[in-house]
């Protein structure tokens, strides 16, 4: 029997629910990790590090797709809710409509300008090209990655979890083929790692576009639709707790580059890349149970069922603690290992790869339940709290951690930024969990 998002959710129930969408995010992840492998042992480190400085700003042109897909499927999750059944596919299709306009135009922004942005992110002399070629070939693609985006989240809407697992597959190995084919094969460096990673969102973007233009079984189906401003500021604005998350990880990310280049040179700029490709791996099991939790709690809220608003927000706690634990047990045995897959060919870069590791998996113990509870809000049409807590999380807490503990610490503070950044984070969530718990009722 298919689980619809009306049922009343045990743990179990919401395991099987949520799977695909995380094993949907893990698999995202790891082709997007594939880059780095293939460049890192193929092109060598300076390469490596050029990737590394440009992916952020790619990430914050892609993170539109994030902010209607988030914002845009809690506000059609509550309409379905209200039983409103076209005028939740009709705010579907506004925000497909908008996410492929967006990308066209920030796609050819972003390649006119990026030689001077690079340059301002403090790329070396000889990273800059290898940065330019990288990051205008994934601009190309930008619309296809953001429709990608936007899909992941509302496939899970429309109960189709696993259809968009299966959509992630394909495009997660069109990847792995063709950088196994581009970098390794015909050696075609950074340009080839690029043009792997965008024809792969292509598939990501292609294939459920094609689904929902047909006839099919799910809750959403595109339809003709007039642009109305209001539900798209609505998606917007609520979604945009997302949008900070990736834009302030992405100012970060060039923060913290920019400290490492002063501290340890491309050798800091390279572990700092590993160390982002491995949490995005671990990051994608909290980040896929919220794509698959998030319809659940925006249904029950529009339906007005209080008691499964919190069933559902006691069960996901536990079980965003009990991962956080596990992951931070994982993350310090693989610590080793996973620094000696990208950067074997270097000792000393291995052995600085590792320690930064250990250090900052002590941020999975409360990472989970601050992206959770983030997500919570945004189901709840609260978009205000939600950023609030994005914007504390991702951007000041960050910067300030990065800024500080550095001049105290100088490069083992870098390392510890980015747990106290979190524990700073969980702070604000136990705020404000705890003050809006009497208007939500959970």
């Amino acid at each position: 029997m298919s689980i619809q998002l009306s049922d009343h959710f045990s743990y179990g129930r919401l395991a099987r629910f949520c799977l695909p969408p995380i094993a949907m995010m893990i698999f995202t992840s790891v082709y997007g990790v594939v880059d780095g492998f293939f460049v890192s042992n193929w092109t060598g480190k300076a390469s490596f590090a050029a990737v590394n400085l440009v992916w952020p700003f790619v990430m914050i042109l892609g993170g539109v797709g994030f902010m209607l897909g988030t914002g845009g499927s809690a506000l059609v999750a509550k309409t379905m809710g209200e039983g409103d059944r076209e005028r939740a596919n009709r705010y579907f299709t506004m925000m497909v409509t908008a996410t492929a306009v967006a990308g066209v135009v920030l796609s050819a922004l972003g390649i006119l300008f990026l030689r001077p942005i690079v340059v301002v992110l403090g790329a070396a002399e000889d990273m800059v090209d290898d940065c330019v070629v990288y990051g205008r070939i994934l601009l190309a693609f930008n619309t296809p990655f953001m429709l990608q985006n936007l899909f992941q989240t509302f496939l899970t809407t429309a109960q189709k979890p696993k259809l968009g697992l299966g959509c992630t597959l394909a495009a997660g190995v069109t990847n792995m083929a063709l950088d196994a084919l581009f970098v390794a094969g015909l050696r075609w460096g950074v340009a080839g790692a690029a043009l792997a990673t965008g024809l792969s969102q292509t598939v990501g973007g292609a294939l459920p576009l094609v689904y929902f233009l047909r006839p099919n079984h799910s809750l959403l189906r595109l339809v003709p639709a007039r642009l109305e401003l209001s539900p798209l500021a609505r998606a917007a604005g609520n979604g945009a707790s997302e949008l900070m998350g990736n834009i302030s990880g992405s100012v970060v990310s060039m923060l913290f580059n920019f400290q490492l280049m002063r501290l340890a040179g491309e050798d800091g700029v390279a572990a700092y890349g590993v160390l982002m490709y491995v949490n995005f791996i671990f990051l994608a099991i909290f980040i896929g149970y919220t794509i698959g939790a998030a319809p659940i709690v925006g249904y029950h809220y529009g339906a007005e069922n209080r008691g499964e608003v919190r069933n559902l927000l006691g069960k996901s706690l536990r079980l965003m603690v009990g991962a956080g634990v596990a992951m931070t047990a994982l993350a310090w045995a693989l610590a080793e290992p996973l620094a000696r897959v990208f950067v074997g060919y270097d000792p000393a870069l291995m052995a600085l790869t590792r320690h930064a590791f250990s250090i900052c998996a002590l941020m999975f113990l409360v990472a989970g339940v601050n992206i959770f509870t983030s997500s919570f809000f945004t189901a709840l049409n609260n978009g205000a709290v939600s950023a609030a807590i994005a914007f504390l999380r991702g951007l000041v807490f960050q910067c300030l951690s990065v800024l500080l503990l550095p001049a105290l610490f100088g490069l083992e503070g870098v390392w510890w930024s980015v747990v106290a950044a979190d524990g700073c984070s969980f702070l604000v969530s136990a705020a404000f969990l705890l003050g809006e718990r009497r208007r939500y009722g959970y």
